[in-house]
């Protein structure tokens, strides 16, 4: 027999959803990592900026197609049991990065690590829910979306903090041993917890059918991409292209992080009754902000508050969606919330690869150009979309 939230005391219940929460974050936090340390990866083989970033791309793409596979292999495990297994690749493959020898040593840790996040991410949202405590799901899920968010504004900085001081491998090391720590509290505060049946390859011709959802999952593809194009080469961008020092664009990226957590207070402030013009709003922002990086570049307190803005847009941008995707798709929460991680990770490994093309062809200072030209097009949707359809524009 289970045991459920109803059986343990509501900060018991609360605590195993905060745990959940801290897993995210760092599972998300290891996949943008890399984007703050590629000079330093590229120092130490001799090789350009804009082909260790590749990685980035080869992790999301695998996240993309194993997603939905994983979550659809995995759907009769124990998932208590499937949650330790999947930290124990996520803590071997991180052992791997920071002893990787060559490149394609550290390639094939990311590609173990991928596979983890891949299936991390197709169990999660239901797992918060059942966790949580009576009559808070959606305040779980708030949660479990938040340590998400958090994790792609913060976690960047963060690793690049530790990389600074101590060495790339370093941030590989410290992500590995804060998943085991928060492995051995899961195992302590999670019960047994038998798979449920929370939507199968049948609840995917019912989310095809629903065109206000596939618009949606195509406005986060362009967004994310968009987003990406730049995002994935700021710390070159920085350092290369602004003359930025390695502290100042630290103190950039934490700037970044920091006002993403300032859009997660508006949101929470504004996002129930605001979603979709605060999602139109952040869309006009990430494009803007990416047009003006290469004008505001010579600047530092120009860049300074482009990242502020541009911080707090992205973080607004993801939670509007999930709300507006978890709302789209209550019954079968889980193939939604798992097409959705593979379709941003989709878009991060396009934007990331676009990115690299432009960097190698072009040059490092027109990524923001393109990135602000998909971010556009992503508006303009955007702006069709909700026009199309009415739900979009408000709570169902």
């Amino acid at each position: 027999m289970e045991a459920t939230s109803t059986t343990v005391s509501r900060q018991t219940a609360w605590l195993r959803v905060i745990m959940m929460a801290i897993a995210a974050f760092i599972f998300n936090t290891t996949e943008f990592a890399p984007v703050g340390l590629l000079s330093d990866i590229a120092g130490t083989w001799s090789m350009k900026t804009a082909e260790v970033g590749l990685m980035i791309t080869i992790y999301a793409w695998i996240v993309a197609i194993m997603s939905l596979p994983m979550m659809l292999l995995t759907r009769n495990v124990e998932r208590r049991l499937l949650l330790a297994a999947i930290f124990i690749l996520f803590i071997l493959s991180h052992a791997l990065s920071t002893i990787a020898w060559n490149f394609n040593v550290l390639v094939i840790s990311r590609i173990g690590i991928a596979l983890a996040h891949s299936v991390f991410w197709s169990i999660t949202a239901s797992l918060a829910i059942r966790v949580a405590p009576p009559g808070k799901k959606t305040q779980a899920l708030s949660m479990l979306a938040t340590g998400t968010a958090l994790a792609m504004v913060l976690g960047l900085p963060l690793g690049r903090v530790i990389g600074q001081y101590l060495g790339w491998r370093s941030t590989f090391g410290v992500i590995g041993i804060a998943a085991l720590v928060t492995l051995i509290c899961l195992m302590r505060l999670l019960p047994k917890l038998p798979s449920e049946h929370t939507g199968s390859l049948k609840s995917l011709p019912l989310l095809f059918r629903r065109p206000a959802l596939m618009a949606l999952y195509l406005l986060i593809a362009l967004a994310v991409t968009a987003h990406y194009t730049a995002y994935s080469y700021i710390e070159p961008f920085m350092e290369v292209v602004a003359n930025v020092t390695g502290n100042g664009t630290t103190f950039l990226l934490l700037l970044f992080g920091a006002a993403g957590i300032l859009g997660s207070i508006l949101f929470s402030m504004l996002g129930n009754r605001f979603t979709a013009i605060l999602l139109m709003a952040a869309l006009a922002i990430i494009s803007t902000s990416m047009l003006l990086l290469w004008l505001a570049a010579p600047h530092m307190l120009a860049i300074a508050l482009l990242s502020i803005v541009w911080g707090m847009a992205v973080m607004i941008m993801g939670l509007a969606v999930q709300v507006r995707v978890l709302e789209l798709a209550p019954d079968a929460t889980d193939v939604a919330m798992s097409l959705l991680s593979g379709i941003y990770n989709i878009g991060i490994g396009g934007g990331a690869l676009l990115g690299n093309q432009i960097s190698l062809h072009f040059s490092m200072s027109q990524v923001g150009y393109a990135g602000g030209l998909i971010g556009a097009i992503a508006f303009g949707w955007c702006l069709f979309i909700f026009q199309r359809y009415p739900q979009l524009r408000v709570h169902e």
